[in-house]
């Protein structure tokens, strides 16, 4: 039988190897923080990727905007009550963590899961719209610019999803492990944040003129 022995005042576990010493919710919170940012630069260098593909694709005589008077995005008015919606999700999200740094747990689930029902109606909103634009004659293949539009946004979409699979998981183990719910709304509420500032800075993009993607061009040298 393997025994706990004590080796320079250090606690041994079986095989003579020193037990690791069990982290404090501080440091794992830390640590959770640490790997968010650094997914957060990842997914940051991926969409900078595609928006300098989407510049210099603009250039090309074939680009048909979707912007023009008669295209869909010519009165994107769905896009801006999606980004209301995406907005109250975020707001909600950072209700759920000031509640919870204040230990009002009760207040922070509720919080909590309004934020994300409200990403999940911010999906179908997304969803509804792409069937509109679809509807309206511009299909995936259709045109280069209707490609970056359905890549963009559903990629945004892709990584919404992610971020409701953890906000899932926290509401289902809130009260068999409260430590890792507080550390999720932690969590959660920053990557909700950045997503509503990467959507924001989606949809001004998307529904720019060809004459500010010119300019914008012309200012990063792909002209």
């Amino acid at each position: 039988m393997n025994r706990l022995l004590l080796r320079d005042g250090e606690e041994l576990g079986p095989g003579g190897w020193p037990q690791t010493p069990e982290t404090t919710p501080a440091e794992r919170l830390h640590t959770a923080r640490v790997g968010l940012r650094l997914l957060l630069a990842a997914i940051s260098s991926l969409f900078l990727l595609f928006l300098l593909a989407l510049l210099m694709r603009s250039q090309v005589g074939d680009w048909q905007p979707l912007t023009d008077p008669l295209a869909p995005l010519a009165q994107p008015w769905p896009l801006w009550l999606n980004s209301a919606v995406l907005l109250a999700a975020s707001l909600c999200l950072q209700g759920a963590r000031l509640a919870a740094r204040r230990s009002r747990m009760a207040t922070s689930q509720l919080a909590f899961a309004a934020g994300g029902l409200l990403a999940v109606v911010f999906l179908l909103g997304q969803l509804w719209f792409w069937q509109r634009v679809a509807a309206w004659g511009y299909p995936l293949a259709g045109n280069p610019a209707n490609s970056f539009f359905y890549l963009l946004t559903g990629l945004h979409g892709l990584h919404l999803l992610g971020g409701l699979a953890v906000w899932a998981w926290a509401l289902a183990t809130r009260l068999r492990r409260p430590h890792a719910f507080a550390v999720a709304v932690e969590l959660c509420a920053s990557y909700w944040h950045y997503l509503l500032g990467l959507w924001l800075l989606l949809f001004a993009v998307l529904t720019s003129s060809p004459q500010t993607y010119q300019s914008i061009a012309a200012f990063c040298g792909l002209r």
